[in-house]
């Protein structure tokens, strides 16, 4: 009843709202560009996991710098003997020392550690009172100015990192709307066969994507944003602005046919709109799970989301049936040439073999989905490092370099801060902090110790006993820098360099070793650095997302009941929705731990899954492909209350809606194979997923698994208990 009033009042009103949303567009134009420059990377981290606490802790030591930036010089035809090199690094320093907010460089003179085994390369560490990312540009003018051939410079580290990741974020962000919108247009062309009807979806999705960005720029001034939030608004605005001006129109042509324009409309909105209000609201369940978590990247992508499709469904159900109105039979002029029509689909083609081999089919899909769904088993989740950028950034490169000649372990040294109620140099804490590092040394899978007490291999704990009581006076200057770097009064840093990179499962279980130690002397340990920090994050994630699937599966079966009101039927579409998810999990798993098609793709297999991939597609997937079960489902049971016939009812949902539902999964296909080309991987791997979980779902799934469960299952598809037995009346027609 609603719906029809709305009708009623959109067709009386048809000018005003088109107007409307026109002036929502203009408005949004110069809002919109500004969101690139306003969100942030990184956003993965809580203020009382212990590795950040222990990063506070680190901040608050006088010798500690706020920022730090490595620069990685790697000899092509020169090693460190050659004096073009070490005048070079001469020149850096004092060049790179004069900067704006550079507390003080430290050289390969001053820590021979810096120096690679084979002397070809080297780094130097810039220290910084303030933040760097405003002053890296100068330093690659100086680097570009200085270095001479046979040498190569690259700026890296976690201000650059940061720096680079929102620029390629915005590169892949352009690069999918230039290859997607002319995709989802092309296939509206197909689904449709006319320009004008093709157009409205394409107008829907565009002005969608528009205004939630624009109005994100307006979020971004009150609450922090995920660089993230640029491609899902792009990806899910395209995607579900096209599908549900598409399933609205699809149903406007049918209509048409029997009746005039308000009364189409009218029924349109009864039918389809219903559908499509319940496929948003499905995919807003999903979405919102991802508010549920405490990191800021998670809850920014949730809130984009939940914004996004909140658009795109208030353009569906207001400016697309106001367009309709205005245009009427219009709508399907300037009809396409023969040959960009389409006239089969696998959902119609699948009717008569569903209905005949029911038992069949569903063993034999169900096998094909088990196995593609069978990686995941052997899953490994984890968070990227400087392996999320792309290989031809020198921040990556870098990265690559110092990993090379150094060993993993270098690039993601764990810190351990060592506090203490009074000061750490009286003998009885500094034999206990001596003790600690000996142990932490004798580690198999540590490869170097360095704190206040191994400053010097020659030392025993007597000469550090009594060094420290005339005030630790070293004569050494790179000694003397670093007791003012790790701090020496209340608490210090110990640095441990591990055998393995951060993401190893040893170098996981060396920090969950270091944490259970209880050094005595009143010594307290805080685990930080990056392989604490990827710890702390993934126990957090995995802790909480039980909780958020519990949430959206039963959320959504009470909404898919709500719409169907059947609770076989309900049940058995959260199911499916399930079987599809894991088939695009045992993909991924395949694909980005395993490195299958890396090559085609264009990125290196990190030998693991990103630890946030699975929480974004099950959020982002759970709903999407509810969308077309709905909209299946919502038909079928139209033709159900109308024959009484379940047989009946199948095919003819099928029949009705195959053209639509896998016109819609093409669109989203599309545009979400457009992020396949991104450059960040953790983008790349959600395009991959959310494409290759939406086909398998509008043919595997929709086709097959579906209507041959409904054939098995024949009338208690339909049973209600006996309090709710009393069929509704069927839409008039």
């Amino acid at each position: 009843m609603l719906l029809a009033r709305l009708a009623h009042l959109l067709y009386r009103h048809r000018w005003l709202t088109i107007g409307l949303w026109l002036v929502l567009a203009l408005l949004s134009l110069p809002l919109a560009p500004r969101l690139p420059g306003l969100v942030q990377a990184g956003g993965l981290f809580s203020a009382d996991m212990e590795s950040e606490r222990a990063h506070q802790a680190m901040v608050a030591l006088a010798g500690q710098p706020r920022d730090i930036v490595l620069v990685v010089v790697a000899g092509e035809t020169l090693t460190l003997d050659d004096l073009p090199f070490q005048t070079f690094l001469q020149t850096l320093a004092i060049r790179l020392s004069g900067l704006p907010g550079v507390r003080g460089v430290i050289t390969p003179d001053l820590a021979p550690s810096q120096v690679a085994p084979d002397r070809r390369t080297v780094y130097l560490t810039i220290q910084w009172e303030t933040e760097a990312l405003p002053h890296l540009a100068a330093v690659e003018e100086i680097l570009a100015e200085l270095t001479p051939p046979g040498l190569r410079a690259y700026p890296t580290g976690g201000a650059v990192a940061y720096r680079d990741l929102i620029a390629v974020s915005e590169r892949d962000l352009r690069r999918a709307e230039i290859i997607g919108l002319p995709l989802a247009a092309l296939a509206l062309l197909f689904a449709f066969g006319s320009l004008i009807a093709a157009g409205l979806p394409a107008l829907s999705g565009g002005l969608s994507v528009l205004i939630s960005l624009a109005l994100l720029t307006l979020v971004a001034a009150l609450t922090p944003l995920s660089v993230f939030v640029l491609n899902l608004v792009t990806m899910l605005g395209l995607g579900l602005g096209t599908d549900y001006a598409l399933m609205l129109t699809a149903r406007f042509r049918e209509e048409l046919a029997r009746a005039d324009v308000p009364l189409a409309l009218e029924r349109t909105l009864q039918t389809a709109g219903h559908a499509v209000f319940f496929s948003g609201l499905a995919v807003l369940i999903g979405l919102s799970g991802l508010l549920a978590f405490e990191f800021m990247m998670l809850r920014s992508v949730g809130l984009a989301g939940v914004l996004v499709v909140a658009v795109s469904l208030l353009a569906g159900l207001t400016l697309v049936p106001a367009v309709l109105a205005v245009l009427g039979r219009r709508v399907f002029a300037l009809p396409a040439p023969r040959l960009w029509r389409w006239t089969w689909t696998p959902l119609q083609g699948s009717a008569d073999l569903t209905a005949r081999h029911p038992l069949a089919v569903v063993a034999g899909l169900g096998l094909i989905i088990a196995l593609l769904g069978a990686p995941f088993l052997r899953a490994r989740v984890s968070l990227p490092d400087a392996s999320l950028l792309p290989p031809d950034l020198p921040s990556r490169q870098g990265a690559d370099r110092l990993e090379q000649a150094f060993g993993p372990g270098v690039t993601s040294p764990i810190l351990v801060v060592v506090q203490a109620p009074g000061s750490l140099l009286e003998p009885a804490r500094l034999r206990a902090l001596f003790d600690l590092t000996r142990y932490l040394g004798a580690d198999p899978e540590v490869a170097a110790v360095e704190s206040i007490v191994d400053l010097d291999p020659r030392l025993t704990l007597d000469q550090y006993l009594l060094l420290y009581r005339e005030g630790g006076r070293f004569a050494d200057p790179y000694a003397r820098a670093a007791l003012a770097a790790l701090g020496h009064d209340r608490a210090t840093v110990v640095i441990i360099t591990p055998r393995h990179g951060a993401t190893s499962a040893e170098t996981q279980a060396l920090v969950r070793r270091i944490r259970a130690l209880q050094p005595g002397a009143d010594l307290a340990l805080l685990v930080g650095g990056a392989p604490a920090v990827i710890l702390d994050v993934v126990d957090r994630l995995y802790t909480a997302f039980p909780l958020v699937i519990a949430f959206v599966l039963v959320t959504t079966y009470i909404v898919v009941l709500a719409l169907l009101r059947a609770p076989v039927l309900a049940l058995k579409a959260v199911l499916m929705n399930i079987l599809s998810l894991s088939a695009s999990y045992g993909i991924m798993v395949l694909v980005f731990q395993e490195g299958w098609l890396s090559g085609p793709l264009g990125f290196r297999p990190p030998g693991f899954v990103d630890a946030v991939l699975p929480i974004l597609l099950f959020c982002v997937l759970f709903g999407l492909s509810m969308d077309y079960e709905v909209f299946l489902l919502s038909r079928m049971r139209e033709e159900y209350l109308r024959t009484g016939d379940n047989r009946t009812s199948i095919a003819t949902g099928l029949a009705w809606s195959g053209r639509v539902v896998t016109s819609a999964a093409m669109v989203v296909v599309l545009v979400s194979s457009a992020f396949v080309a991104a450059e960040v991987v953790l983008v790349k791997a959600l395009g991959l997923g959310v494409a290759v979980a939406v086909l398998l779902d509008a043919t595997v799934i929709r086709s097959g698994l579906v209507p041959a469960t409904m054939h098995l299952l024949g009338h208690l598809n339909w049973w209600r208990p006996v309090w709710r037995a009393r069929r509704p009346a069927a839409v008039s027609r």
